[in-house]
């Protein structure tokens, strides 16, 4: 991948729930691939609810028509109902249980892979202006988050709402006085939770914003470890990472303790409203308006009552930790992925490699233009170099050649034919790109290598290496083509993963072949073999080579020397040499050695 400097961050999660109801609403459209199953969930919530109502009533029934007449043997066959009632119960909640787990983890493996699917489609802009770490998070941390949601709250969602609506009707029926009273505790349960819903959504999302900055942090740190040893700077990455780990320890703290109030808060309401029930039924007891059985079936059911609100509150944290993730998640399944191909668009079977650039003009931010009105040509099988003082838009020519980017202005053709007119895939397929800084995976050196073309056999593989002069290197390795690479092929030299990068580039076969500062950055020794593998890359291939070190391109077709977005002057080296312009100073200014013709 081909990359500019660093521009405007990617927008980061607000810190407010845009839209709580939109983004529940559209997690739920996610299961609609097993309507079937959701429905016998559904079900089976639907009777462990109704069981759960039932039992209180039974209680009634054993006190006030078993227990108090004395009648042991109706008593027996009541209780052994009740067993068998409650033994169905469990079956039945474990049957619920494990057939959510299936949906969920089936649900939340659709939307990771959405995601991951999503990341592929989406503009080079985009990973530019984003943190690794924190797409990371949106990958693992805030996906897990909606798997919890999705994998228990939405079937005890579910059935909470059935126990209210089924214990409140069982409490009209026994006793309209003590229901009454006992809703007059509802008011305020609902003030607290709302209450602390608006503002425990805040500092949830404040957690996992500041999860996200934390995990990018460390991946950076860990992938820049040798920088942090080689400048001391151990201390000063421990201060940040401990500045980034206190936010978000208090938004955690803050988050956990707000939304944690709400426990204990309904539990003391709950056993105030008990002993409330509890005193009136007694009253009505003495009275005669009402019997033991009755009242002690509505205590039941007065726990049940506020249960379910108090189920919904321990889920609090859940819930609210799962939208602030699947916001964060649906952020970037809603980014605009690379343009679509134009309907008429092509996908030649060969190109001869002519590239022409006309006119072309181009700005990563419309106020801060990059190029400007460059126009160039490239024969086939000749090689361009661009050369250039660092910022001078040189990998943003690349940039535009591969369609990383789009031009604002001009055109950019290859065989006459409009790039924007070939197939976006199609033109990459066509171009091989050989980067300073060069990408390996965790994986054999012979997958490596096969990535340039996923087909090729294994004596295809080390024909590539043996040109590329890898070979040798190979086989000395502890398996050979078959020893596998740490992350980035940190357990080769940077010359060594050079020449992988070549010999990649060797077998996929390009038509056209990019060169960005691929010697910039190992010895005079390493350089020579890879100046070697590189002649053998670009023979009979249209090659753009940019290049800082200016004796690597003495025997380019043509140098284009680019200044602030503007090409300054163009020739082979010696003309350049001889008009003693820009060119000539870049040169000398490497070079303090007389130069001989």
């Amino acid at each position: 991948m081909i990359r500019r400097g660093p521009g405007p961050g990617f927008a980061r999660p607000k810190i407010r729930a845009k839209d709580t109801v939109g983004t529940l609403k559209r997690l739920v459209r996610y299961l609609d691939f097993a309507k079937r199953k959701l429905i016998l969930v559904f079900v089976l919530v639907l009777s462990t609810a109704l069981f759960a109502i039932i039992g209180p009533y039974l209680v009634v029934i054993a006190i006030d028509h078993y227990i108090l007449p004395g009648n042991l043997r109706g008593l027996a066959f009541l209780t052994a109902g009740m067993i068998a009632l409650y033994a169905v119960n469990a079956l039945f909640h474990w049957l619920q249980a494990s057939l959510m787990v299936e949906l969920a983890q089936t649900t939340v493996g659709r939307i990771r892979r959405e995601l991951f699917a999503k990341i592929q489609t989406l503009p080079l802009k985009f990973f530019d202006t984003s943190e690794r770490g924190d797409l990371m998070s949106r990958l693992t941390n805030d996906v897990d988050n909606i798997s919890q949601i999705l994998t228990s709250s939405v079937t005890q969602v579910f059935n909470s709402l059935i126990t209210l609506v089924g214990v409140l009707a069982m409490m009209l029926y026994l006793s309209p006085l003590l229901t009454l009273a006992n809703l007059a505790v509802i008011p305020v349960m609902l003030l607290i939770v709302g209450k602390v819903a608006s503002m425990s959504r805040n500092f949830f999302m404040q957690q996992q914003t500041a999860l996200g900055e934390l995990n990018g942090f460390i991946e950076e740190t860990i992938s820049g470890q040798k920088v942090v040893k080689v400048f001391t700077k151990e201390q000063t990455m421990l201060e940040r990472f401990s500045t980034l780990n206190n936010n978000y320890r208090r938004s955690g703290i803050k988050a956990q303790i707000l939304s944690g109030f709400i426990p204990p808060f309904m539990n003391i309401l709950n056993n105030l409203n008990f002993a409330v029930i509890a005193s009136l039924g007694g009253w009505l007891i003495v009275r005669g308006l009402s019997t033991i059985g009755v009242i002690g079936g509505f205590l039941n059911y007065s726990r049940q009552f506020t249960g379910p609100v108090m189920q919904l509150s321990n889920l609090f944290n859940m819930i609210q930790a799962a939208i602030a993730g699947a916001e964060r998640v649906f952020e970037v399944l809603d980014q605009e992925p690379e343009p679509e191909d134009a309907p008429d668009a092509k996908a030649p079977d060969r190109i001869d490699g002519e590239v022409q650039f006309e006119d072309v003009s181009f700005a990563y931010e419309k106020e801060r233009p990059v190029l400007h009105g460059i126009s160039l040509e490239a024969k086939p099988g000749q090689v361009i170099a661009l050369v250039g003082p660092t910022g001078a838009g040189k990998t943003t020519i690349i940039n535009l050649l591969t369609r990383f980017y789009d031009i604002d202005q001009g055109r950019i053709t290859i065989d006459g034919l409009d790039i924007r007119q070939i197939k976006r895939d199609r033109l990459r397929s066509l171009l091989g790109v050989v980067l300073q800084d060069t990408y390996l995976f965790s994986a054999s050196v012979k997958e490596n290598i096969r990535y340039g073309r996923l087909d090729a056999t294994d004596a295809e593989v080390e024909q590539a290496a043996k040109l590329a002069n890898a070979h040798s290197f190979i086989i000395r390795l502890p398996n050979g083509y078959d020893t596998i690479l740490s992350e980035d092929g940190s357990n080769l030299s940077q010359g060594q993963r050079q020449l992988l990068a070549i010999a990649r580039a060797i077998l996929a076969d390009p038509a056209i072949l990019i060169l960005d500062e691929a010697t910039s950055s190992v010895d005079t020794r390493t350089e020579q073999q890879i100046q070697s593998a590189m002649l053998e890359l670009m023979k009979g291939r249209t090659s753009f080579v940019i290049a800082h070190r200016l004796s690597t391109i003495r025997n380019a077709d043509l140098i284009v020397v680019i200044d602030q977005g503007r090409i300054v002057e163009q020739g082979k080296h010696q003309e350049l040499l001889e008009r003693k312009g820009f060119y000539y100073n870049l040169y000398m200014s490497q070079f303090s050695l007389p130069l001989s013709s």
